[in-house]
């Protein structure tokens, strides 16, 4: 823990809070009021809040890309001082910063338990964010602006030429089936341990390939963000930055579809739009309105966002929220008193967080 005195930008803060909080029980609540109301607009969130199978995207498919793209939007201010003598110096702190996130994420999915190796998953969520994050701001680091926009178009159109054309033993080449694909093929020879799907991994190492592109699509938007321009003119940058992904993302999908498993150039440029139109919409609210008064109660998860990742997995926030509402929610019937744990499970980590947040205490990676 350390404590941290620079000046943030709140609307990044708000949103990465937003984001953070559908996973902290936010789509939990959801569910459940479907699941006890039948409510038309509580279904349709409920419906939203879930993965589609395979090709295809939902509201929930956009929780992770945009956290990505928020490190990468993060990464023009954190590099506000890099010059070409001192970029060797970002570069090792970008690398040890990636390399410690990929080592959370081995303890997140395994435990800090000594298993086999074959009995290990090594990809992850952080360990894609670490890995993706790290290879963009290099990108940053040691090309300019031209080359990083080159950087970017060429591995989609790479990555869409990789998938649709490289054959697979006894499948071929042009599918993209769980089962006939080469990525999932790839990563089936090169990673060790288990995969998550078994014959694919969502968080693979040969799809943390495109996923650079989400993180650079976040430093583009971190550079209209520092520009000299006006609040105003910024965010219609971005909202016309969006439009342009969504509806690029949206045509690409009929050739190569939009699929977060295999994380294709159309998922990266359609959840990139939602992303920078999420970013648009905080930024012209919170920092060019000045609407900011309770952006706070969104920053106190955002501030911290690592940690209470990794602390959904390592404390028991269930056994809290009931030993503090418990007494209330009994008075209830059965069906509310789920919606009312799933709330008292958020507001347990809220609190948890916003006393960490008036200590200035912050997980700093």
């Amino acid at each position: 823990m350390t404590k941290t005195p620079t000046k943030r930008l709140l609307s990044l803060d708000a949103l990465r809070g937003f984001d953070m909080f559908w996973i902290t029980g936010g789509e939990e609540i959801f569910h459940l009021l479907a699941k006890t109301t039948g409510w038309g607009w509580a279904v349709l969130m409920a419906d939203q809040l879930t993965h589609p199978e395979w090709n295809g995207f939902r509201a929930y498919d956009l929780i992770f890309p945009t956290f990505l793209f928020m490190a990468g939007v993060s990464v023009p201010y954190s590099l506000s001082s890099l010059t070409v003598q001192n970029r060797s110096d970002f570069a090792k702190k970008a690398i040890k910063r990636g390399l410690i996130l990929v080592l959370l994420g081995i303890i997140y999915n395994n435990g800090l338990q000594l298993k086999p190796l074959a009995e290990m998953r090594l990809p992850s969520v952080l360990g894609r964010i670490g890995l993706a994050g790290m290879f963009a701001q290099l990108v940053y680091i040691y090309f300019n602006t031209r080359s990083q926009y080159i950087i970017f178009i060429s591995i989609l159109l790479g990555y869409w030429a990789f998938v649709m054309l490289v054959p697979v033993p006894d499948c071929g080449a042009g599918l993209m089936t769980m089962d006939c694909n080469p990525v999932s093929f790839l990563d089936h020879i090169i990673l060790p341990g288990r995969l998550h799907k078994i014959v694919h991994d969502p968080e693979g190492l040969i799809s943390t390939i495109p996923a650079i592109c989400t993180g650079l699509l976040g430093i583009f938007a971190g550079n209209i963000l520092r520009s000299e321009q006006s609040g105003q003119q910024k965010t219609k940058t971005l909202l016309l930055s969006a439009v342009s992904c969504l509806a690029i993302g949206w045509t690409w999908d009929f050739v190569f579809p939009i699929n977060k498993n295999l994380w294709t150039s159309s998922f990266v440029l359609f959840a990139g739009g939602w992303s920078v139109l999420l970013l648009a919409i905080f930024y012209w609210v919170i920092d060019v309105k000045n609407y900011s008064r309770y952006a706070w109660v969104l920053a106190v998860i955002g501030m911290n966002s690592i940690l209470i990742y990794m602390a959904q997995h390592f404390i028991d926030f269930d056994y809290t929220s009931n030993a503090v509402f418990g007494g209330i929610t009994k008075y209830f019937s059965e069906p509310t008193q789920e919606v009312l744990g799933a709330i008292g499970y958020v507001i347990v980590q809220w609190f948890l967080f916003y006393f960490l947040y008036k200590k200035k205490a912050f997980l700093k990676v």
